[in-house]
């Protein structure tokens, strides 16, 4: 989608969007809309029960002598709630509308409000990303639409008055909105196409951007002593990757920011087999991954003035004759032996290594983990919240302040040792599951277990959020790319602004060619 700036006025053609405050008081736009009109604009919301609640849409057909198709009038509550999150809305409600129709071009009316919480121009700029964000489609593998079903819209102007400087906002907010959909394509894609291999492929394809990339196969993961990750992946004829993503963009002593993510590129079950209801949006379950990958093209995009690794642990969960059984022992990186009590609980031993790795390796300060995890999470939390593990107070507050900037929310969760005592097993260090009760949280104890006391650590469970059966604000239903957007904002706010304290790292161990 092509977006442009540009100064107010009625537009020519297509759809043009204003908002109308929760007061009922028309925007500047809004008004001089209804003046172009006739009163076309206040005549409509008198006879229909629009009010200007935040996202309320109300969308007329523009009438005769004026060149515009469409009117579509988008809420925007109380002018002191008026922010970034609150214009990402606006724009995508338009979109939405407008994308519904046969229009191409749709014109976003920003106006100067001084009650709103930033500048007309900033407003205006995420009012382009709403539109974008909501207007992602996967079309890949369509070979037959209808001609009502293909999307029609194709420009996006935001008419305001400090267009150049609304430009100046919006090109940074275009890299995220990229790797936005750059995760979303990946977690959309089907898993006989996105193999470990086939991403690990794709990873590599950030070296463009000045990321390096490394790729270790399992004859490297075994000299390693990766068991816990190389057993989920036994059962699969397709090879377990590990990738290494660095930027280093920060000074070169500078302790990085390491961001590790489940990479399940399909998962079974194992063994201990899922229910075929719901199977297929388990492809979903290397989104942990994707949004690692995605984080570090924005950043590399965006040369971002830190140093962040990102650790991509690739496997492919599949019940065969060599697949690992329940009641196996594995010996993960860390020395400590696990007790698989559920095949299907493989992501955290997947993460063991992966988590171990990335601190031994390059000695980061702080350690994120990001996995579709846990059932239980979502039941929990249901599609509005990832959960939020954490051993350090200052970095869970610094993810929830960056959760509510960006719209991607977090819930804290607790941990603690009666928690802990839930894996313990009979015949090794650990169980990889607790059973029923408090799934998220053993499951999140057990990655403690392979976090290094000295080692600030946050673990997000996006299982509820990664994929949505309905569609958000600033998404349609699908892959939501929940993760990018929270940690770009949490990086840029706690690590470019304070660089970490230097500490020396250690090589990786060398790559697979």
């Amino acid at each position: 989608m092509k977006v442009a700036f540009v100064q107010p006025g009625l537009p020519k053609s297509g759809c043009l969007a204003v908002g109308v405050l929760e007061t009922g008081a028309l925007t500047p736009s809004a008004k001089a809309a209804d003046a172009a009109t006739g009163g076309a604009v206040s005549r409509a919301i008198a006879a229909s029960r629009f009010t200007g609640k935040a996202e309320q849409v109300l969308d007329i057909v523009a009438p005769a002598g004026v060149d515009l198709d469409r009117l579509i009038l988008v809420g925007l509550g109380k002018a002191a709630e008026v922010d970034a999150r609150r214009m990402e809305a606006f724009g995508g409600a338009a979109a939405m509308a407008a994308g519904k129709g046969k229009s191409a071009e749709l014109t976003l009316a920003v106006d100067a409000l001084a009650e709103a919480h930033s500048s007309a121009a900033l407003l205006a700029a995420h009012a382009a990303l709403g539109a974008r964000l909501k207007s992602y489609r996967f079309d890949l593998y369509r070979t037959k639409q209808k001609a009502e079903d293909k999307p029609t819209l194709k420009t996006v102007s935001v008419a305001v008055t400090d267009a150049k400087a609304a430009k100046a906002a919006w090109q940074p907010l275009e890299i995220v909105a990229e790797g936005v959909e750059f995760t979303r394509n990946l977690v959309s894609e089907p898993a006989n196409v996105l193999s470990p291999a086939a991403f690990a492929k794709i990873a590599k394809g950030l070296e463009k951007y000045g990321v390096e990339v490394d790729v270790l196969g399992e004859k490297e993961m075994t000299k390693l002593g990766m068991g816990s990750l190389l057993a989920v992946g036994q059962g699969s004829d397709r090879e377990s990757q590990l990738v290494i993503l660095r930027w280093q963009g920060g000074a070169k002593d500078d302790a990085p920011v390491a961001v590790v993510g489940k990479g399940v590129c399909f998962d079974s079950g194992g063994i201990s087999i899922k229910p075929a209801a719901g199977m297929e949006e388990m492809k979903t379950d290397m989104s942990g991954a994707a949004v690692t990958a995605g984080l570090l093209q924005v950043l590399a995009r965006r040369k971002a003035k830190v140093n962040v690794v990102g650790i991509l642990g690739l496997v492919e969960n599949m019940p065969s004759g060599m697949a690992q059984r329940p009641g196996d022992v594995v010996t993960s990186m860390s020395g400590q032996t696990i007790e698989v009590i559920n095949t299907d609980a493989e992501g955290r031993l997947v993460l063991a290594d992966a988590l171990w790795y990335a601190q031994e390796a390059f000695k980061p300060k702080t350690v994120i983990d990001l996995a579709t995890l846990t059932g239980a999470i979502v039941i929990a939390l249901g599609a509005d919240h990832a959960g939020l593990f954490a051993n350090d107070d200052s970095l869970a507050k610094a993810l929830a302040d960056a959760g509510a900037s960006v719209g991607e929310a977090v819930w804290r969760m607790p941990l603690g040792e009666a928690y802990d005592e839930l894996i313990k097993s009979d015949i090794a260090d650990m169980k990889n599951t607790g059973g029923r009760e408090a799934g998220s949280i053993t499951a999140a104890q057990f990655l403690q277990r392979f976090v290094k006391p000295e080692t600030a650590w946050a673990h997000i469970d996006i299982a509820g959020v990664a994929w949505m059966k309905k569609a958000l604000p600033t998404a349609p239903k699908g892959a939501s790319g929940f993760g990018v957007r929270l940690l770009e904002r949490l990086i840029a706010d706690r690590y470019e602004a304070a660089p970490l304290p230097a500490k020396a790292k250690k090589a990786a161990p060398k790559a697979k060619k």
